[in-house]
Order: C-alpha cells, then structure tokens, then sequence
C-alpha cells in the first residue's frame, strides 16, 4: 500500500508539473493550424522533414535505447570544469563594420553583423531540461558573459524549441531588450506564452525570407524534429538559417541530420564565407535515427553547402548523448584534412573577427581529460 501511495502521489505530482510550469512553452491555436497548413511541410496536423526520417522511438525500441543508455561510457565529461574567456560588458557596446561573434557554448553565438546585434539560439541556462534535476549541468560553471549584461540585441533567431535551443529563463532576462524574434513556423507560441509581445516576433516556413537592415535571413531546410512535451511533437518547425549581406554571407545548421538540403542550400544562396554546422551529441548505435550528424556529415555538408570555413558547433558544454565529449572535434579533423577543410575552432567566449579566422584554429581542448 505505501509503495501505491507513493507511485499515485509521484504520477500526481509529474502531472501538475506538466500542466503547470512555464518552461514546457505554449499551446497551438486553431488559427496556427489554419496558417500551417499551408505550408508543404505541414501534413496532418504535423511538421514534416523532407525524407522519411524516425525521431522519436517506438515501444519496439524503448528496450533497445534503454540498454544502450544503461551501458557506462567513458569521458562523457570532462574532468575538469572548461574555462572560458571572459567578455567585458563594452565589448559588443561599439558596433563594428567588420562581422564578428563569440560562440558561448553549444549552438548558442553572439553575433555582431553589418552592425546588428544578434544572438543565434541563446541558451545561457546550467541545464538544458525543463528542470534541473531532469538534466546534466554544463561543462562550464560561467558565461563568458552575463546575460544581464548583453547589449541589446537587435534579433534573436532560434532554430527549433528544443530545451537546449530554447531556453525559458533566457527568453525572460533577454524579452524587453530585444527588437524581433526570428523563428521557424509555430516557435511563436512558446514566446508569446512567456511574454514576448507578437509584434516582436516574426516567423519563417522554410526558404522565406526576411530583412533585418541590410541583413537578409532565410529560413532553410533541417532535418529534425521539435517538441518540448509529451503531447506536441512536431506541432512546430524546426530550420537551419542563412545571414547574409553584400559582403558576406553566413550558415547555421541549428540540429539536423545529413540530407540533400544541404546541397540545396548550397546552390541557393552559397558559398558561404563560414558555416556554424552540428557536430556531436549523435549516438553510433541509433543509425536509424538520422536527426543528427556524425562528424564526417558534419564535414560533408559543409562542402555541399560550399563553405570556405566551417566551424563545429553542438558540442563542449552539454552531455546529450553516450559519445566521449572529445570525440566529435577528433572525427571531424581527422574528416576535414582529408578534403582541405579549413576549419575554425575558437574558445568558448573568443571574440573571433571574420577577417582574421585562421587566426582561431586552436586545439584548446587538449587541456581537458
């Protein structure tokens, strides 16, 4: 009886947690539905990749996956907490001609371009869960630079609402110093839900196009999937972006598993002075689950999207997966010097100018066990 009780008392309380806290973002309305459905994407009442592509387990597979995640695996983590260069409040404060960024982590970059402001999938939390006790702490105790003291932004573009793309807490330290939200078809509803105002947010089917001064962004194709609950899987888009001005011209994969996108993308609107592309948290024994990319994909796609220089992103600040946390930046080298691939691969907070980024090839990891 006391085993009962404590089972229906936990069951109650996960579903107060569900229905109650904000981190799990908004609802879909009748009216979302009627605007995706005309979108090609959108089929039954779900987003859709181009190619078939399994995201989300069966039963068949729960014992599987089950087994996988219960083998231990070595150096999933570093041993010692990663250090990161510290940025000064007035570092972004003076707007520069030349494009430069600072990658804090993960897929998260503060971006200054053509003298805008931008932040690609911030997301400055300890644990990308809807509570921390559901996740693993980052790899790095500080930022390299606090979110209270960003400047302000002028765009924040999200590529899907995955916890650790779409953070709550950040969203409600950055909301009133933000000028518009970027984001794929039905990630409005998430921040309208916290309170950001829908005049400030603007939102894409893939290959739209928007202007942010002499900034055009385009949402581009991914292949992935979204959801933040139980319920919604894919009731929103999930996307890769392009940025580009007269002078340059910028990729960021967001999440997406290898596909002929990326050609695509190429042929559209490269070649690319840089692509930002995923690189880790894959798993080698889920082939079948194509919503992310080994490293050498990783190199692959940057050639189809006819990148100059590619720097790896989606890896060193969060355990998402079985791999060792080292693994992705050793597979994808060893890939990328077989075809002359020049890469980028700055420190966490490095501020890192477009005009001198062979000057960022650094191997600042093998500080780390």
């Amino acid at each position: 009886m006391g085993i009962g009780l404590t089972c229906v008392l936990l069951l109650g309380a996960v579903l107060v947690f569900l229905k109650t806290s904000p981190q799990f973002g908004g609802k879909i309305s009748k009216n979302d539905v009627r605007i995706f459905e005309m979108s090609k994407n959108f089929k039954a009442g779900k987003f859709v990749n181009e190619s078939p592509t399994k995201a989300t387990p069966s039963l068949k597979d729960a014992y599987r996956i089950l087994k996988l995640l219960s083998q231990k695996q070595e150096n999933t983590v570093p041993t010692k907490e990663i250090s990161v260069n510290k940025l000064s409040d007035e570092s972004f404060a003076k707007r520069e001609k030349v494009t430069r960024f600072t990658w804090t982590g993960h897929s998260s970059f503060l971006l200054q371009m053509a003298e805008k402001n931008i932040l690609l999938d911030p997301m400055f939390s300890e644990v990308p869960a809807p509570h921390p006790w559901l996740g693993t702490k980052r790899f790095s105790s500080e930022l390299p630079i606090e979110v209270a003291n960003l400047p302000y932004i002028d765009a924040v573009i999200y590529s899907h609402d995955h916890y650790d793309h779409l953070d709550y807490e950040t969203v409600q330290t950055l909301k009133n110093r933000v000028g518009k939200f970027y984001v794929p078809l039905g990630v409005g509803k998430h921040l309208r839900a916290w309170g950001v105002a829908k005049a400030a947010i603007v939102e894409l089917d893939w290959w739209q196009e928007a202007v942010l001064g002499t900034i055009t962004l385009v949402a581009t194709p991914a292949r992935h999937f979204s959801g933040r609950s139980v319920d919604d899987t894919n009731t929103t888009l999930w996307a890769s972006w392009v940025l580009f001005t007269e002078q340059e011209r910028i990729f960021f994969s967001g999440d997406s598993g290898y596909d002929s996108h990326f050609k695509r993308i190429g042929a559209a609107y490269g070649p690319f002075d840089l692509a930002l592309i995923e690189c880790g948290q894959y798993n080698d024994d889920l082939p079948d689950f194509p919503i992310h990319m080994y490293p050498e994909q990783t190199v692959q796609a940057s050639l189809d999207v006819r990148a100059k220089y590619l720097m790896p992103i989606h890896w060193a600040a969060f355990k998402l997966n079985q791999h060792p946390w080292k693994e992705p930046i050793l597979r994808l080298e060893k890939s990328a010097a077989k075809d002359s691939l020049r890469l980028v691969t700055p420190e966490i907070g490095a501020m890192v100018s477009m005009d001198a980024l062979d000057s960022h090839r650094t191997h600042w990891w093998e500080v780390y066990e």
